[in-house]
Formats: structure tokens, C-alpha cells, sequence
């Protein structure tokens, strides 16, 4: 069997130690801690702030295309981290490729707090730029903080996983509350100190971290100078095969966990019920719950394998990920029943446990398949590829959030727009909405909708008064396509569908206080409640099977791809060094 020689600037552990690590460790984890407070805490209030309409302060775009441009972001900022590692590996090293990608995360989220267009798609350009430096190359100098065969090694790892969760649990709180509730921007400024909290954590510690990180390309070892010379064994050809296989599960693993940021967060602020003992939680909330449950049963997960690798049972990384690609996706089936539920009546909604439990199964399915992740690449990469190889899975990554995007589009319908034709007379009845249009604020109708002699009829949910005066489709071949539908359906009065009628000022019409009260130039838009329904409930049958038949292929597949490592897990937990049974943990989070 071939072993890898490890750069010596990855193998000198530091003297000073706290509670019996490198003090070097720390300085990572509160770096971390901070970069995962700003990332998480952004990514909470990104789709909700780019759905929201111009009056609440959003960008008013549809919720499909904000979920498009969150599976492009997200895709984006782990892509990068192929160009950041190999920055890494050939020019500055892992050290110095951090601290400017903390500077230029810093110079994203600060410049996100500025309302503006401009600022907003440069805020984002500069996070994906920050974070393709950052990402692939700080785990690889916690590694490098200690010794070969160091005991230590793998709880240092934990140590450093509960820094990254402890960040999203606090920003999802923090971050989402004040977003929610004083406005967007302060949220995404607030997500801009806690990466400059990161960035200053990590400048002070330098001295802890002087013999880790440093660029290869200046060793004067003569082993690392040849292993980045010679070609690829035959046995490091494989095992690349394998890693790259490998990287296919990533995309489909993360491809379903990452709807957490998108179709999750939009059917939690829509469709679950928040409400607990009177009071209402913030949407924004429920992103915390992936890191407080991992939190909170981590070690008992790491201790299941633990156990089971000491009764000589199955415990290679591959079938961790099978495993926890399935039980990932169970937790989708628990969002079959909350569609079902929310589906029952119109308007409904399903109960918060739903989405608990979802979440719940989402993070040990991570907890089994991700937390080895790392570990396996370090194993079993090439010395010359290893940071490039480390951007590569993080690009997997990426391309999980992308197909997550892709996916969470395919979920919501396409909008029919109308226009306002009304006056602010015409709204007395609902609700007094006519002093929502002297201010130009928003506001919303709900109504059934159905066919009477042929005709389209859309009439006020509870109070029964005809809506269909207050508006007129844009496009005529909308109203055919909307009266086939219900058609279709056989919707009538009796047995209706039903849609909310959503309307906003024009931004420019707005500016005018000629036009204050006026009921013009307000636009309008409206969805059949019962098709988006279905659309939402096969989305999460279908992510359900997919995680299901995939995760069974790769347990199918486990003998060949195990042969193809030739052994490079067999000798784990032998050694008198490896006997604590934690697992490096993966942070691709």
C-alpha cells in the first residue's frame, strides 16, 4: 500500500495547548465560528428578502426566481473553492489564502447592508470570492496542527465542527430576528460584524498558527519536493476514481439537504404553522434547527459508529454516506405528510412538527454521511492535489446547491399577472384595504375561484363579494389557461380553488404623491393555491425517492468502490493512537 507523504508544515504541533489542544485550534474555531455566523445568518434572510415585495423592503421578485438565484449563489461560493485551492497549492499557501478570503468576506457582508441594487449583487460577488479562499483551506491547517498518529487529532476535528454549528445556530436566531423585524440590511450589516469578529480572532492568533498553512512550494524537504513532482501510482489513479464517485453522492446528498435555505424556508414562512402557545415564530428560525440538533446528538451519532466499528461491523466512509443520504431523505417524506396536511382545507397549514421532524432526520443523515467527508479526501488524495482535491468536493458541494435551486424552482408555480383597474372605493369591503392603497403599501386578497356558465368568477375567501371587478388579466390567453384549469377540475361554486390576489405599487408610481390613494398603477399577481399544493408535494415525493434509490446503489456498490481504495480505511481504530472512535468532521457547512 502506497502512504502519502504529508507535508512537514502540517506535522508540527504547536507547544502552548488549552484543555489539551493546540492553542492554534481555537484560534480556527472562533474564525470559523464567526464565518459561519455571517454565511448562515445571510442565507437565512436571502430568499425571504429577494421574494419580499418593494413595500416590505425586498426586491419583489418571485419566489421561484429568488430560489434560482439561491441555488446559483450557493452553487457559486463552493465552485470557487476549486480556484481557491489551487491558489492554495501553487501560489500563497493555506494560511494566506484564508486571511484574504476573511478580508474579502468582511468587505461582502459589509457592503450587503447598503440598500442598494449595485451593493446587493456585489455584496454576493464578493462572498462567493471569500469564501472559494477560505472554505478548502482552514480545515486542511486544523490537520495541520497536529502530529501523524496524534490521538487528539479526530476530537480536535469535533472541537472545530461544534464552532462551525455553534455559528449557524446563533445566526438563524440573531441574524433572521433582526432581519425579520427591523429591516433586511440590518440583518445582512449584523452578518458583516460577525465575520469581522472572525477576521479579527483570526489576525490576533497568528503566532499559534506559524507552523501551519505555509506555502509547500517553499519546503525544503526533499520527499515533499519529489511527491509534487512524480506521476500518479496506479493505487493513487483509483482512489482519485473513488473520490470523484464519491463527489456524485455529495451532489445528490446536498441537493436535498440544501432546500433547507430555499423551498423549506419559503413553505415554513408560508405554509407551517408558527404559532406556540399564542405567540408566532420567525420563519427564519427554523434554519437554526440543523445546528442545534447537531449540537445535541453528534457525539451520540459518532458513538453509534464508534460501537459499531468495535464489533468489527461495516464502518467505511461510503456506507455512511448510503446511510445518511437515506435517512436525509425520509425526512422529505415527512414533508409528503405536511403537504398533505396543509393541503386539506384552503389556506391550510401543517403542523410545526412536521418540519421538525424533517429537520431532525436531515441532520442525522448528516451527522452520518458528512462527517468523514474530510477525512476520506485527506486519506486517500494525492500530496500535489490535496487542497485542489479539497476544492473539488467543495465544488460538488456547490453543484448540490445548484440542483437544490433547480429543484426548489421546479416546486412553485409561474405567477398569473393582473393589473388593478379598481379605485380605493372599490375595497371598502375588504377588510378597509382602501387605507392600505393611501399609503401605497401592499396588500392581499383571498378568494375562491371557479366556473359559473362558462365564466371566471373569483369572489372574496370568507365574505363572498365578487373580486374579479377589482382586476384584469394582462394577458388574455391567462384567463383561457386559468378557466381550463378549473375546468378541468370541475371547480364550481359549491366545490371552488382558490388563489390570493397579491398587489404592490409600482416602485415608480410610488415616488409620486399625486398618485397616493389614487388605486393605479398597482400591480397585481396570482397563484391557484391547489396547483402550487401539488407542485409542493411532488416535489418532496420525488427528492424522497431520488435520496432513497441512490443511497441503496451505493450500499450496492460498496465491495468494488472499497476494492478501489486498496485498503487505505482497513487499518483504522488499530493503532494504539486511534482508539477514541470520533470522526474528523466534515465542514462543508
Amino acid at each position: 500500500m502506497t502512504n502519502t507523504v504529508q507535508p512537514t508544515n502540517h506535522n508540527i504541533a504547536s507547544d502552548k495547548t488549552l484543555f489539551g489542544h493546540p492553542v492554534g485550534l481555537f484560534v480556527l474555531f472562533f474564525t470559523e465560528m464567526w464565518e459561519r455566523f455571517s454565511y448562515y445568518g445571510m442565507r437565512a434572510l436571502l430568499v425571504l428578502y429577494i421574494s419580499a415585495t418593494v413595500g416590505d423592503g425586498g426586491l419583489g421578485w418571485t419566489k421561484a426566481s429568488a430560489i434560482e438565484l439561491y441555488g446559483w449563489y450557493t452553487m457559486l461560493v463552493y465552485v470557487m473553492s476549486i480556484p481557491g485551492g489551487i491558489i492554495a497549492d501553487k501560489f500563497l499557501g493555506q494560511k494566506k489564502s484564508v486571511l484574504y478570503g476573511a478580508i474579502i468576506l468582511v468587505a461582502g457582508h459589509g457592503i450587503l447592508a447598503i440598500e442598494a441594487l449595485w451593493a446587493f449583487y456585489t455584496g454576493l460577488g464578493l462572498i462567493i470570492f471569500g469564501v472559494g479562499m477560505l472554505k478548502p483551506n482552514i480545515s486542511t491547517m486544523v490537520g495541520g496542527l497536529y502530529k501523524s498518529g496524534d490521538i487528539r487529532r479526530d476530537k480536535g476535528f469535533t472541537i472545530f465542527y461544534i464552532g462551525i454549528n455553534v455559528g449557524a445556530f446563533l445566526s438563524a436566531l440573531i441574524v433572521g430576528y433582526v432581519g425579520e423585524f427591523y429591516g433586511w440590511h440590518y440583518g445582512f450589516g449584523l452578518a458583516g460584524i460577525g465575520m469581522l469578529l472572525g477576521l479579527v480572532v483570526y489576525i490576533g492568533g497568528q503566532k499559534y498558527l506559524a507552523n501551519v498553512g505555509n506555502f509547500i512550494g517553499n519546503s525544503e524537504n526533499e520527499l515533499e519536493k519529489a511527491a509534487l513532482k512524480k506521476p500518479l501510482t496506479k493505487i493513487e489513479k483509483d482512489r482519485m476514481l473513488v473520490l470523484l464517485i464519491s463527489f456524485l453522492i455529495i451532489i445528490v446528498f446536498w441537493g436535498a439537504f440544501e432546500q433547507a435555505g430555499g423551498l423549506l424556508n419559503i413553505y415554513a414562512n408560508e405554509k407551517i404553522d408558527r404559532v406556540i402557545f399564542g405567540w408566532e415564530m420567525p420563519a427564519t428560525w427554523f434554519q437554526s434547527f440543523n445546528a442545534g440538533f447537531i449540537i445535541l446528538f453528534g457525539t451520540a451519532v459518532a458513538g453509534f459508529w464508534a460501537n459499531r466499528k468495535l464489533k468489527g461491523k461495516e464502518t467505511s466512509t461510503l456506507l455512511k454516506m448510503g446511510i445518511g443520504t437515506i435517512i436525509m431523505g425520509f425526512g422529505f417524506l415527512l414533508m409528503v405528510f405536511a403537504s398533505n396536511q396543509a393541503g386539506e382545507i384552503a389556506f391550510g397549514t401543517a403542523s410545526f412538527w412536521w418540519l421538525t421532524g424533517a429537520y431532525l432526520l436531515h441532520t442525522i443523515g448528516e451527522l452520518c454521511a458528512s462527517p468523514t467527508a474530510l477525512s476520506f479526501i485527506t486519506k486517500l488524495a494525492p500530496l500535489k492535489y490535496a487542497s485542489i482535491m479539497m476544492g473539488v468536493y467543495f465544488a460538488a458541494t456547490g453543484l448540490g446547491n445548484k440542483l437544490a435551486g433547480s429543484i426548489g424552482e421546479a416546486s412553485q408555480s409561474e405567477p398569473i399577472n393582473i393589473e388593478f383597474i379598481a379605485n380605493t372605493n372599490d375595497l371598502i369591503n375588504f377588510n378597509n384595504q382602501d387605507t392600505l392603497v393611501a399609503v401605497d403599501k401592499g396588500f392581499s386578497i383571498k378568494s375562491n375561484i371557479y366556473l359559473l356558465d362558462d365564466k371566471f368568477v373569483a369572489e372574496g375567501f370568507k365574505n363572498g363579494i365578487s373580486v374579479e371587478n377589482l382586476f384584469k388579466f394582462q394577458k388574455e390567453e391567462k384567463r383561457n389557461e386559468v378557466m381550463a384549469i378549473l375546468a378541468e377540475n370541475k371547480a364550481t361554486k359549491e366545490n371552488p380553488y382558490h388563489a390570493t390576489f397579491k398587489f404592490e405599487k409600482e416602485v415608480e408610481a410610488a415616488k409620486i404623491k399625486a398618485n397616493k390613494g389614487d388605486g393605479k398603477n398597482y400591480e397585481g399577481e396570482f397563484i391557484i393555491e391547489e396547483i402550487q399544493t401539488e407542485k409542493e408535494h411532488n416535489i418532496f415525493l420525488f427528492i424522497f425517492l431520488l435520496t432513497l434509490a441512490f443511497g441503496l446503489l451505493v450500499i450496492a456498490l460498496l465491495k468494488p468502490l472499497k476494492r478501489l481504495t486498496h485498503g487505505a480505511e482497513d487499518n483504522e481504530g488499530l493503532s494504539k493512537n486511534e482508539t477514541e472512535g470520533f470522526e474528523l468532521a466534515e465542514e462543508s457547512k
